[in-house]
C-alpha cells in the first residue's frame, strides 16, 4: 500500500465528505479513493467512516486519525519543500573529500572563488590519501585521480589527466635531449612503485603534426617511490627522468627546475585512461551544492593552458 497516497485520499474523503469528491480532486478514479479507504481501514483494525445514503461521517477513530494524519502530511509537504529548496538555491554543508597533492593545489587554491560564487554554501575539506567511506563519514562528493575501480557510486569525469616525461636541467645536459620515445631507454627513470609494469606508454599528444602510434617504452633506474610528490622532488634534484601529471609539474616548468622531454607526447604508466573524477553516492537526484561544486570545476579545468597555468 502506498500509505501516504491512501492518507491523502482519507483527508481529502474526510474534508468533502465523498469519495467522488475526493476523486475529482485527486485526479483519480473513485474506485482507487475506496481501495485506498478499505487499506487503511484494513491496516489499521477499524472504521474510518460511517457509510450512509446521506454520504460520509467520521467515526471516532476516523477524526483521530484525521487529526493525525493532516499533521504527519503536512509535516512531509514542509519537507520536501525545504528539499527542494535546496535544489533550487544551492546552499547548505558540503563535504568533501580530495586527495593531499592534487587537492591542494587544484581545489582548495580555488575554493574562495567558490565560496564567493556560492555564499549559502559551506563546505567542510577532508584532505586524505585513503578512500574514504561515504555513508560512515557523511561525504557528499570525492576528487579522485586516476582509473577509477568498479562500484556502486556515481562518477562524472571533470578533466583528462594528461602526464609527460620531464627531468632538470642538470639531467638534460647529461643524458642529452630524446628525439623520440626509444631514446628514453638511455635515460635513468624514476619509477612508481606500485606500477604493475616497468615501462611507459607514450602516445602523440593530441594535435601533434605527426600522428604516429603510442610506443611502450621500457625503464632502467635505480630509484623508485611511491609517492607523486617523492618523485617531482628526486626529478627535480637530477636523479632522471620521471612521467609526472601535468597538473603537478606547471611551477617547476615555469621555473625552470623541470624540462619537459618530447613535447609532443603524452604518457601513462597502464593501458586504462586515467582522469580527474566527482564521485558521489547514487542518488535520483544530485543535490544542487554536489551539483554546483562539479560544475564549478569542471569549467575550471576545461580552460584553455589551465594545467600549464
Amino acid at each position: 500500500m502506498d500509505y501516504f497516497a491512501a492518507v491523502r485520499a482519507f483527508l481529502y474523503a474526510a474534508d468533502l465528505g465523498s469519495f467522488n469528491k475526493a476523486a475529482d480532486q485527486l485526479n483519480v478514479k473513485t474506485s482507487t479513493v475506496s481501495r485506498h479507504i478499505a487499506e487503511l481501514e484494513r491496516d489499521l483494525g477499524i472504521a474510518l467512516f460511517n457509510r450512509s445514503t446521506r454520504g460520509l461521517a467520521l467515526t471516532e477513530g476516523g477524526r483521530v486519525f484525521r487529526e493525525q494524519g493532516a499533521a504527519a502530511v503536512r509535516m512531509l509537504d514542509e519537507a520536501c519543500a525545504a528539499t527542494s529548496s535546496l535544489n533550487a538555491s544551492p546552499q547548505g554543508l558540503l563535504r568533501v573529500t580530495m586527495p593531499t597533492a592534487f587537492g591542494r593545489r587544484h581545489v582548495v587554491a580555488h575554493l574562495a572563488e567558490f565560496t564567493k560564487r556560492y555564499p549559502h554554501i559551506d563546505v567542510d575539506v577532508i584532505i586524505t590519501d585513503e578512500i574514504v567511506n561515504f555513508v560512515a563519514t557523511g561525504i557528499d562528493v570525492a576528487i579522485r585521480v586516476g582509473v577509477l575501480p568498479n562500484s556502486q557510486l556515481m562518477a562524472r569525469r571533470l578533466a583528462s589527466h594528461p602526464c609527460v616525461v620531464c627531468a632538470s636541467p642538470d639531467h638534460v645536459r647529461r643524458y642529452g635531449m630524446p628525439a623520440r620515445p626509444a631514446d628514453l631507454q638511455a635515460h635513468p627513470a624514476i619509477r612508481f612503485a606500485i606500477a604493475g609494469d616497468d615501462s611507459w606508454l607514450l602516445a602523440p599528444q593530441s594535435g601533434a603534426d605527426e600522428q604516429e602510434d603510442a610506443v611502450e617504452v621500457k625503464l632502467h633506474g635505480r630509484l623508485r617511490a611511491n609517492n607523486m610528490e617523492a618523485i617531482l622532488d628526486l626529478a627535480i634534484t637530477g636523479c632522471g627522468a620521471a612521467l609526472l601529471p601535468l597538473w603537478a609539474i606547471g611551477e617547476p616548468l615555469r621555473a625552470g627546475r623541470l624540462v619537459r622531454l618530447l613535447p609532443d607526447w603524452e604518457g601513462q604508466a597502464t593501458n586504462s585512461s586515467p582522469a580527474i573524477w566527482g564521485v558521489y553516492p547514487r542518488k535520483k537526484t544530485v543535490s544542487s551544492k554536489v551539483r554546483a561544486f562539479l560544475d564549478f570545476y569542471t569549467d575550471l579545468f576545461r580552460q584553455d593552458h589551465y594545467w600549464e597555468m
